[in-house]
């Protein structure tokens, strides 16, 4: 049976593949060549078309695509006075499954974090007033901008102390969360894509490399994580989305999540989880015994990185596997990440994403009556 509460038997990380008209535009405003008021106006008409679409799916949880952001990170952490320059890091790298590599992006902070209002809450006011069902707002994780910086990247004159740079850092997501809530949301998700990378040797080498222990690391992440958790208001749904990395299909790491399941799952305080599970690489479902008895997770089958469009009696025989080790009754379906991260999107198709989201709720439907 439906989840009375989010996350929803099929549920979706966030990002929705952009039209066309809508990524040229943002090109244009980007060069100077097109009034921004212009993009504002064609990003209303492309959310309202696209919630339109997700609930004829049958989707209860309902975003708008992220169509407003050039990518998921930017819109949220560049106001809070984080850096973000693509393709400049000097250590941490994409990969794709024919064997090329891309870095990845560099965090740079250089002034003191603070939230200065709200960058999702007047899109939030705009989602809710065209769905009846469950809006749903995307943020990207704190932890992502330490591990794409380094302490390096981190300004020694601004944060002497690192302690300090995360303070500042729970301050500003509880200030979003409770301005969200205040305009009346209850489903919020992170995009924590940090802690499961911790569990790829590769990624540690990496921190190692930056005199930095990765278990301590951890251990870090997840107190941060919960000081901010901890701050929701009441009612609202915080949900955690981990995945392994996905910068138009390519990965950042390939491990499973056995190394920091035990901690992921059971000290981390939030009780919901949109998981990546689309790829060996994402390992098997044994690190799910880990789930306490109150905590949901979302099996991520279907993959965003591909065109090829998941059979119903394949999902199917996977959502049993993973029913070894949690009962169905605690288990959702969705993709294994967003469709969109970034506002060019990839290569993906527009019809092989409709595809997919038809075919997570055939087999929502089938497997939980939802």
């Amino acid at each position: 049976m439906e989840r009375p509460e989010p996350p929803f038997r099929a549920d979706h990380v966030g990002s929705l593949i952009r039209p066309q008209a809508l990524v040229e535009a943002r090109r244009a405003v980007m060069a100077g060549t097109k009034p921004a008021q212009e993009l504002r106006a064609m990003e209303d008409q492309a959310i309202r078309e696209v919630v339109k679409l997700q609930e004829e799916l049958g989707l209860h949880s309902i975003t708008d695509g992220e169509f407003r952001r050039t990518s998921y990170l930017t819109e949220f952490l560049n106001p809070l006075g984080v850096e973000l320059r693509s393709g400049q890091s000097t250590d941490l790298i994409y990969h794709d499954d024919e064997g090329r590599t891309a870095p990845a992006t560099l965090a740079v902070v250089n002034r003191r974090i603070g939230w200065t209002g709200s960058p999702n809450v007047a899109s939030f006011v705009f989602l809710k007033g065209i769905t009846r069902r469950t809006p749903k707002v995307t943020i990207p994780a704190p932890t992502q901008v330490h591990l794409f910086a380094g302490r390096d990247g981190i300004s020694r004159s601004v944060y002497p102390d690192i302690d300090a740079f995360w303070d500042d850092m729970v301050a500003a997501y509880r200030a979003e969360l409770r301005a969200l809530g205040e305009a009346g949301c209850r489903y919020v998700q992170l995009d924590e894509t940090s802690i499961p990378k911790l569990a790829d040797p590769a990624i540690r080498d990496v921190l190692g490399a930056r005199g930095q222990e990765w278990r301590q690391v951890l251990a870090k992440y997840i107190d941060v994580m919960n000081r901010i958790i901890r701050a929701a208001p009441a009612g609202m749904v915080v949900a955690l989305h981990h995945c392994r990395g996905n910068n138009a299909g390519m990965w950042q790491s390939r491990e499973g999540y056995e190394a920091v399941a035990e901690p992921m799952f059971a000290t981390l305080e939030a009780k919901s989880y949109l998981l990546e599970y689309d790829t060996p690489r994402a390992g098997d479902f044994a690190p799910l015994r880990f789930l306490p008895k109150d905590k949901v997770a979302v099996l991520g089958l279907v993959s965003t990185k591909t065109n090829q469009v998941e059979t119903a009696d394949g999902l199917k025989r996977r959502i049993d596997e993973a029913a070894r080790h949690v009962p169905l009754d605690r288990l959702c379906l969705g993709p294994q990440c967003g469709f969109s991260c970034g506002f060019a999107g990839s290569t993906l198709t527009y019809d092989s994403q409709v595809q997919k989201l038809q075919r997570i709720v055939e087999v929502a439907r089938a497997v939980w009556d939802a």
